[in-house]
């Protein structure tokens, strides 16, 4: 026998992805009794059960947003009132009007937005957007002053403000009246602004609590359009606006969001806004049918609230449903697109591209974001590439002791280093900070994080080693001297191994339901549209399946996997088509896994599919539970075509190993989560075999049988 562990040889390659899966609790008969009360499937009922709704009345709200009756916002919101004033004032006094926006999708969106409900409302207005490269994020005195100096009026922020306390002071010491629009979390003491409007400031009960700075500058135009009795034809295309901002910004769809997206999605496909049309023909987007009875062809001229709003049984009666946006269109076609211009390109190409009544010049500008979001996507790679390099020969060793990932790296575009931040906690599940120089002696960077570990409250620990800083739970941004990146690493490695537990460190897939390949048809995709729109606190239903088999699996693109998929039940196979997005080091997989996934409509000649979207996979459980706790030392004897084999599990240092034995004395050892195997007569001629391959595979559940029987 081969008397050394197999991975004193194998390489550390094409592992599984590591991961926690976290299946909800499955209750089958409160599921039951709430699809027949709701006329929905159990699938979906149990999907409503696990995101929280335990009530018809809370699944009404939930699948009929339109039924939720909106107080005023002029009731939640105190500064709106002082708002509308200053704005008319302006208007009718022709005050210049300047909107300071940000650099990301949301930001952009907010100012367009804003830009040409304005202008139809007959304001002077013009914008400024900070530099990303040299001024960072939000209104600062120097924009300040230079609408200072272009007689400027009335500055109005967007997306940003809420913690710029001394450029709005400058700004009411120059005379300048100020608005703050933010959604941003609440500094200790507020800027010295002539109103303010943040959800944050609002009762946690609003239904208006979750948008982003978008919603808010949403929510400003539609109430001073409202009130200016000038709604006709300006509220569609700011919903095109605010849809778009809502998702790309990652906004909870909760609440109004969820309510206005929703309507915005379908209105999308038909929106008169030149810029759209331009982002849908550009990024390849096609328009679906979501089924008949949701909100359709009502609420483009509907006002924010609706004390008088008809029951979702009249709605059904009456409306028939046009195709619609998913919001993976706008999460993975347009978004990235816009925000790709903010990352690395100049902002005022999406203002155009979204400002434009001009199909030309829409369709110019929606180009460059599209040339923008290819050298953006190359940036990434090859920044992702060169992190993982660099933290395989430093750092992985080190992981579980230091529960946090610190890579700095100089000639890194510190624009994209926040998505590599991302994807680096996908592949090693630990927090991850990730930095560039800006020169020898500064860096900056970016933090994005797991569940467990509160990036806001780290950064705030290491204070005294930082230059500027901010962020919340999830993500942040962070500049600090070149000299304290030691001492950072060092405080960063004791507060995480202050709140992270060695069980924290893997990446967490939560999963709805486990779900046969028999019932995952066109039916099942239809029903999961009452879910829609679903992104933030609303997330894509995950279903497993489990031992299932890869029956033909190859590398397409950039490192994707694209698989085919089969279980046999009742003695019937069943196969569908799946794909594993950016899972090339993971190629191949073993022949037998369960299987964590989406669902997704797959599009090609005509022809409509359903596939599947893989974002976990780990050996079968029974395979797991060997490994857990195999009989040491234990082996038994069993027949495979034809041939007798001896098996068994041994424990060769910290993990067990499966070995088996043919009558020649040649030798096939396996370890868990390896699909590299030896096999040899001993450990000279030893060599390394693929044993996700069919004629390894089989024989390997013909021992796992027979050690299952035996035991």
């Amino acid at each position: 026998m081969l008397d050394r562990p197999v991975s004193e040889l194998l390489k550390p390659r094409r592992r599984l992805p590591d991961q926690r899966w976290q299946i909800y609790p499955q209750k089958p008969e409160f599921a039951q009794n709430l699809a027949v009360l709701t006329n929905l499937s159990p699938i979906v009922s149990q999907l409503l059960i696990n995101r929280g709704m335990e009530t018809p009345e809370q699944v009404q709200a939930f699948l009929d947003p339109e039924s939720l009756i909106l107080p005023s916002p002029l009731e939640d919101f105190p500064d709106l009132a002082i708002s509308l004033e200053l704005l008319e004032n302006a208007i009718a006094s022709q005050t210049k009007i300047a909107i300071c926006g940000d650099y990301d999708a949301d930001g952009m969106t907010s100012t367009a937005l804003l830009l040409r409900s304005l202008r139809t409302l007959g304001a002077q207005v013009d914008y400024a957007i900070p530099s990303r490269m040299h001024e960072g994020y939000g209104i600062n005195k120097r924009i300040v002053e230079e609408f200072h100096r272009e007689g400027v009026g009335l500055i109005l922020t967007v997306d940003n403000g809420i913690s710029a306390f001394e450029p709005v002071a400058r700004a009411r010491e120059l005379g300048l009246a100020v608005i703050i629009t933010d959604h941003h979390d609440i500094p200790q003491k507020l800027p010295p602004a002539n109103a303010i409007l943040n959800p944050k400031l609002i009762a946690e009960s609003s239904p208006y609590r979750s948008v982003a700075g978008v919603g808010v500058a949403y929510i400003l135009a539609v109430s001073l359009a409202q009130q200016l009795g000038q709604t006709k034809g300006l509220i569609q295309p700011m919903l095109a606006l605010f849809t778009l901002g809502t998702i790309a910004d990652l906004a909870p769809l909760t609440g109004v969001n969820r309510r206005w997206v929703k309507r915005g999605l379908q209105h999308l496909p038909k929106s008169n806004l030149a810029g759209i049309q331009a982002l849908i023909q550009v990024g390849g987007v096609q328009a679906r049918d979501e089924g008949a009875g949701e909100q359709g062809s009502r609420g483009a001229e509907e006002k924010i609230s609706n004390p008088k709003s008809k029951t979702c049984t009249e709605r059904s009666r009456s409306i028939q449903n046009p195709k619609s946006l998913k919001p993976e269109d706008i999460g993975f076609r347009l978004g990235p697109r816009i925000n790709a211009i903010g990352r690395i390109g100049n902002p005022q190409t999406v203002i155009e591209l979204l400002t434009t009544d001009d199909m030309g010049v829409a369709l110019e500008r929606a180009m460059q974001c599209e040339q923008v979001n290819a050298s953006r996507q190359e940036m990434c790679q090859q920044i992702e590439q060169e992190a993982i390099a660099y933290v395989e020969s430093e750092f992985v060793g080190s992981l579980q002791q230091d529960r946090v990932l610190i890579v700095v790296q100089p000639n890194w575009h510190h624009g994209v280093i926040g998505i590599v931040a991302s994807r680096l906690v996908e592949r090693y599940g630990v927090p991850v900070f990730i930095g560039t120089y800006e020169d020898e002696e500064h860096i900056r960077g970016s933090a994005r994080s797991i569940p467990e570990f509160h990036v806001f409250e780290a950064l705030e620990y290491c204070h005294d080693l930082l230059g500027k800083f901010g962020g919340h739970k999830a993500a942040g941004g962070f500049s600090l001297p070149a000299e304290n990146l030691q001492a950072l690493r060092s405080r960063l490695i004791r507060f995480a191994n202050q709140c992270l537990e060695p069980q924290h460190l893997k990446p967490l897939l939560k999963i709805d339901a486990e779900v046969n390949l028999n019932h995952l048809n066109q039916q099942l995709y239809e029903q999961l549209n009452a879910l829609h729109p679903c992104g933030m606190d609303n997330p894509d239903p995950v279903f497993w399946t489990p031992n299932v088999q890869v029956v033909e699996q190859k590398i397409v693109g950039k490192g994707h996997i694209k698989l085919t998929i089969a279980q046999t039940i009742d003695n019937q196979e069943y196969k569908i088509k799946a794909i594993a997005w950016r899972w090339g080091d993971y190629f191949r997989l073993p022949s037998r896994v369960d299987i964590a996934y989406k669902l997704r409509e797959n599009y090609f000649n005509g022809n409509t599919s359903i596939e599947l979207e893989l974002i976990g996979v780990r050996l079968p459980i029974q395979l797991q539970q060997f490994f857990a706790s195999p009989p040491i030392q234990s082996s038994t004897n069993f027949e495979y075509n034809q041939r007798r084999y001896t098996c068994g599990f041994y424990k060769n240092g910290i993990e067990a190993e499966l070995r088996i034995k043919n009558s020649e004395g040649k030798v096939l050892a396996m370890q868990p989560g390896h699909i590299i195997g030896l096999i040899g007569t001993n450990r000279q001629n030893a060599k390394e075999v693929d044993i996700s391959q069919p004629q390894y595979d089989n024989i390997i559940q013909a021992a796992l049988q027979a050690l299952s029987v035996k035991s």
